[in-house]
C-alpha cells in the first residue's frame, strides 16, 4: 500500500525524508562530501559563536565585578599597542603620567581609590622552576579594589614598602603553585622578572580571565619597585586606576579628574587633553569591535563553505534526478503532478543539508567548548544561533535544491519511460 501511495505520487513528507536517507544510503561517498561543505560551513560559526560569546561573557563579569565606573588615565589610549620605539609626534609632546598625579586625583572628593599603576613582562622563577612570560603588575595596597578577588594568605605590602619600593612581591596562586610546588611560599625569595623579591602574600583572582587593560597577572609589587628595577613602557602600560566614590558618576569623576589634571599640566582653554581617559565600556566596545571584525572574516569564510556545500548538493540532486529518470515517469504515468515530484526532490536535498546543518552544529559546539575550555572560560551554547544555522542550511537546500528539483518536474512522462 506505501509503495502505491508513493507511486502514485502522493507521498507524505517523513515518506520523503525516508526516500532522502535511502539514496544517501545507496551513494554514502557521494552523499557524505555533499554534506562536508555544510559542516564545515556551520561548524565555524557555531565554534567562534562560541568562544566569542564565553569571551564577551566574561569581561561583562569582570566589569561587574571591578565596578563599571572604574576609568583608567593613560598618556594615550590606542586601539592598538604603539611601537614606543617609533611613536609619532603628537604622542611625543604629550608627558608621562608622574606619582604626583596620581597623588593628587586621590585627594578629589569624587574619587574613592586612584593609584599609579604599570605593568611589565616577565617570569616567575625559584629555584630553576619557572613560567612562562607572564604580566607583573607594580601597584599598591588597593588591587582588589580594581580587579576584585581577594588574599588567600599572607598581606598586602606596607606603607613603607609602597614608599621605599621594598622587593616584595604577592604572587598569584596559581603561578605559585607551578613554581614552589609543595613548598609555602610566604617568606620565600623568587626572581620575579629577574629581580629576587620576597614572598609577602598569595593572590587569589576573581573567575575571570579579562583584567584590563592587562592579561593574565603573575605578580604584584609595589609601583616603586617596579619603577626602579624595570624597564616600563610609559605609553602603553603605565596608567592611574580611578574609582570613584558611591553615588558619583563616571562622567563627573572624569569632569574632576580633568580640571585637576589640566591645571597641573597648566593646560589654557582651547589646548587640548595631554591624557586620554578608558572607560570599563570602552574597554567592552573595543573588544566588540576586535571580535566583530574576527567574527565577519568567519561568517565570511563559513559562507564559502555553505556556498561550496550548496553547489555540492545541485550538482548531486542532478544526479540524482538522472538516475531517477525512470522512477519519476513510472509515478508522472500514474497521476503523480509536478508538484508532488518537485516537493519530494526538494524534501531531499534539505535532508541533505538539514544533516549537514546538525552535524555542524554539534561539531561547532564541541570545538567552542573545547576552545572556551582551553581559554578558562566557561560559556552557554549559543542556542537562538543553533536554530538559525539549522534554518539556514536547510535553507541552502531549497536554493540549490530548486533547480533540479524542477527539471525532475519537467520531465516528460513518456520519455521518461523509455530511458534506459
Amino acid at each position: 500500500m506505501r509503495l502505491r501511495e508513493r507511486l502514485l505520487g502522493h507521498t507524505r513528507v517523513d515518506e520523503a525524508v525516508m526516500l532522502a536517507f535511502s539514496a544517501i544510503r545507496v551513494a554514502k561517498l557521494r552523499a557524505a562530501l555533499t554534506i562536508l561543505g555544510v559542516v564545515l560551513g556551520v561548524s565555524t560559526v557555531m565554534a567562534m559563536a562560541s568562544i566569542v560569546q564565553g569571551l564577551r561573557d566574561q569581561i561583562v563579569n569582570t566589569i561587574q565585578l571591578a565596578g563599571p565606573t572604574t576609568f583608567y588615565v593613560m598618556k594615550v589610549f590606542s586601539q592598538q599597542p604603539l611601537n614606543p620605539d617609533a611613536l609619532p609626534r603628537w604622542v611625543r609632546v604629550r608627558p608621562d603620567l608622574v606619582e604626583a598625579e596620581a597623588a593628587r586625583v586621590a585627594q578629589l572628593p569624587e574619587v574613592r581609590y586612584a593609584a599609579m599603576w604599570a605593568q611589565v613582562f616577565g617570569r616567575i622563577e625559584y629555584q630553576g622552576i619557572r613560567t612562562g612570560t607572564a604580566v607583573i603588575i607594580g601597584a599598591d595596597d588597593g588591587v582588589t579594589e580594581i580587579y576584585g578577588g581577594e588574599l588567600s594568605r599572607g598581606r598586602w605590602f606596607t606603607r613603607a614598602e609602597m614608599s621605599s619600593g621594598a622587593s616584595v612581591v604577592v604572587l598569584d596562586e596559581g603561578y605559585a603553585r607551578r613554581v614552589f610546588g609543595e613548598i609555602d611560599p610566604i617568606d620565600e625569595v623568587a626572581r620575579i622578572g629577574g629581580v629576587p623579591a620576597r614572598v609577602v602574600g598569595l593572590y587569589t583572582p576573581a573567575t575571570n580571565i579579562f583584567q584590563p587593560p592587562g592579561q593574565d597577572n603573575a605578580a604584584f609589587v609595589p609601583y616603586r619597585m617596579l619603577d626602579r628595577h624595570y624597564h616600563i613602557d610609559r605609553t602603553n602600560a603605565l596608567f592611574i586606576a580611578v574609582k570613584p566614590r558611591a553615588g558619583v558618576t563616571v562622567a563627573e569623576a572624569q569632569g574632576a579628574v580633568t580640571v585637576v589634571l589640566r591645571e597641573m599640566r597648566r593646560l589654557r582653554p582651547g589646548i587640548p587633553n595631554t591624557f586620554d581617559m578608558i572607560t570599563q565600556d570602552q574597554i567592552l566596545e573595543t573588544f566588540n569591535r576586535i571580535t566583530g571584525v574576527f567574527f565577519l572574516v568567519m561568517i565570511v569564510l563559513s559562507a564559502v563553505g555553505l556556498l561550496v556545500g550548496g553547489i555540492g548538493v545541485m550538482a548531486v540532486m542532478m544526479i540524482s534526478v538522472t538516475e531517477r529518470t525512470r522512477e519519476i515517469g513510472v509515478r508522472k504515468a500514474l497521476g503523480a503532478t509536478r508538484r508532488d515530484i518537485l516537493m519530494q526532490f526538494l524534501i531531499e536535498a534539505c535532508t541533505l543539508t538539514g544533516l549537514g546543518g546538525v552535524i555542524g552544529v554539534i561539531a561547532g559546539l564541541g570545538i567552542g567548548r573545547a576552545g572556551t575550555a582551553a581559554l578558562g572560560v566557561s560559556a552557554s551554547p549559543p542556542l537562538n544561533l543553533t536554530l538559525i544555522a539549522v534554518a539556514v542550511s536547510v535553507g541552502i537546500g531549497i536554493v540549490f535544491g530548486m533547480i533540479p528539483a524542477q527539471r525532475a518536474a519537467r520531465l516528460d512522462p513518456i520519455e521518461a519511460l523509455r530511458y534506459e
